[in-house]
């Protein structure tokens, strides 16, 4: 029966209110784990249109909400109080570090028991209820506690709002009794307003001084960093890339978000293990456009990376550094976007073409011999012809993340590899959340989005649970395991020959079954150990055309390295032999 608009409703439970504002925010999955404190609360999650996406830990929940936030925009992750949310609070802290902007909601106790300091499970037994929140403030931009019905609205509203401003995780306490009062529906008709950049004034000084620093270049180039995705400026970094067609690399954290197929892009700037050209016109370039700067160790080479202050613009989250002469607080994207209306073509220096990156020279140059085991130094360029536009490639903490720098992607393709937080066994439960994100967004009904994940043996082992997940959500993923007995980027770091970076020996062949793959599906795992192998892999059908999870072992020494961990190995070696 039809109601009449003034018989509609005009309240509705918290439950409701909090994940139809998910969805409101592009939302339709969500990550967790049930325990007895947040089961009320996830009665309501598939009756409010959202996908339930169970986990098979709390801190895979958590790596698998990072990334769906990385490719959506945003994403939500559901624990329970005290075991579950600490359990997460590693993934979540991966998050703030690298900004993305998850929504870690937690079943708490009913509000009696917690204003009566009961002793209850899951806590420390001394009757006190706030302890992890406040573990949760170092780790989230937000943190809102939903005691009052009053409030519910408002406090919601906020949290998330501020997810999607600061791009960084946000913590939301739902207490147990809290889950089906009644709370305000009026706020639901329409969508959480994020604020608008400021308008600008009449200043034109910042304008003027950039305009006439880039006419005047004659050495310019672009940097692009990982922080344009949550600036949301990477179209706008695109644009500036294409006017102005200047020499332009990426850091390790914003690989792929620009178009690699563009004749003056020409991959990762790798400094002092890179080409010569590229590292001399670096370091003598006399207009550096840096966009999304995150210095940190990991994306600098060590800090060696970082552009001269003198020479740089740089373009941060909440203000404009003009070469050392002076800050702007102007929003980057409305500044880009009133600079690239203003550029006048003519005046822009032509800049002309650098050789290409040393990997793609090898390439033409240098063929693999067939016979040969699989090496660092060639399979990445060996498996770079396996990539098509629209893939996802995802390169675990290791070896993996390191190699990945080389690939050179086909349009429309993204990469995520470790850059700060490093947690070993992330990028699994990362590549089942980043490939659900996709096929959503992609609105991927025939699954044909594809996410390719290279993982250590090492690394596979902290989170391999998670395979299980991407087979019961029918994902299309591609995982090559580098099986080089153990954790070999610490060996190059450290204790070489120490048997602490050993790993246990698995029988990876026998993952798809164990995991509960269809007898159709245990079949499709691989492996090689020299390039002939290889190639007769990377050419079945079941590789070039399957869809579902399949596995590709491929067996490399276990002191194989190459780019700044070959330094690292080599420097361990020399200081031994004295």
């Amino acid at each position: 029966m039809t109601q009449h608009p003034q018989q509609i409703k005009s309240t509705t439970t918290v439950a409701h209110y909090l994940f139809t504002r998910l969805q409101q925010l592009g939302i339709e999955s969500i990550f967790g784990v049930p325990g007895d404190y947040n089961l009320r609360l996830l009665d309501f999650v598939t009756p409010s249109g959202l996908h339930w996406v169970g986990n098979c830990n709390e801190l895979n929940a958590a790596y698998a909400a990072d990334g769906y936030a990385r490719i959506k925009g945003a994403s939500a992750l559901i624990t329970t109080f005290g075991v579950g949310e600490l359990s997460a609070i590693n993934g979540i802290a991966g998050a703030y570090a690298e900004k993305a902007a998850v929504v870690h909601i937690v079943g708490t106790p009913a509000r009696s028991l917690q204003d009566s300091r009961v002793l209850m499970h899951h806590t420390l037994a001394d009757g006190e209820y706030r302890r992890f929140a406040t573990m949760a403030q170092q780790v989230t931009v937000v943190q809102t506690n939903l005691v009052d019905p009053r409030t519910v609205p408002e406090q919601v509203d906020w949290a998330l709002k501020q997810a999607m401003v600061h791009s960084r995780p946000v913590y939301i306490e739902v207490p147990d009794d809290m889950v089906d009062e009644e709370v305000s529906a009026t706020g639901l008709a329409k969508t959480i307003e994020l604020p608008v950049d400021p308008e600008v004034g009449r200043d034109q000084e910042p304008m003027q001084q950039i305009l006439q620093r880039m006419y005047a270049a004659k050495r310019p180039m672009i940097l692009v960093d990982g922080e344009c995705r949550p600036l949301g400026i990477v179209e706008q970094t695109e644009k500036l890339i294409q006017t102005t067609g200047w020499p332009t690399w990426t850091t390790v954290f914003g690989k792929s978000l620009v178009n690699e197929d563009q004749p003056n892009v020409y991959g990762n700037y790798h400094g002092v293990v890179g080409s010569a050209e590229h590292k001399t016109y670096f370091e003598t370039a006399d207009l550096i456009l840096i966009l999304g700067p995150h210095y940190t160790d990991t994306n600098t080479q060590a800090f060696t990376t970082i552009p001269r202050p003198s020479v740089t613009i740089s373009f941060l989250p909440d203000r404009i550094d003009v070469c050392g002469t002076g800050t702007y607080r102007e929003s980057p994207r409305s500044f880009l976007s009133r600079l690239l209306q203003t550029l006048d073509s003519s005046r822009i220096p032509q800049i002309p073409s650098l050789s290409r990156p040393i990997v793609e020279e090898e390439e033409k140059t240098t063929p693999i011999d067939p016979a040969s085991l699989i090496e660092q130094k060639t399979f990445y360029r060996f498996v770079n012809r396996l990539f098509r536009a629209g893939d996802l490639i995802l390169t675990e903490t290791g070896t993996a993340s390191h190699g990945g720098r080389e690939f050179r992607l086909p349009p429309d393709t993204r990469l995520f590899g470790a850059v700060t937080w490093l947690s070993i066994g992330y990028m699994l439960p990362a590549t089942l959340g980043a490939a659900l994100a996709q096929r959503e967004r992609k609105k991927d009904t025939d699954n044909n989005t594809r996410a390719i994940l290279f993982i250590g043996d090492g690394s596979l082992q902290m989170t391999v649970q998670e395979i299980s997940t991407m087979i019961s959500q029918n994902l299309n993923i591609v995982i090559f395991v580098i099986n080089n007995s153990g954790y070999t980027i610490e060996r190059a770091i450290h204790g070489r020959k120490q048997a602490y970076n050993d790993v246990a020996s698995w029988r990876h062949e026998q993952a798809l079954g164990f995991f509960g793959a269809r007898e159709d599906q245990v079949a499709n795992t691989f492996s090689a150990r020299t390039y002939q192998e290889l190639e007769t892999v990377l050419a079945d059908e079941r590789i070039q055309r399957g869809t579902g999870l399949r596995i590709i072992e491929v067996f490399m020494e276990r002191e194989d390295v190459q780019g700044v961990l070959l330094q690292l190995m080599n420097s361990q070696i020399a200081k031994e032999r004295k």
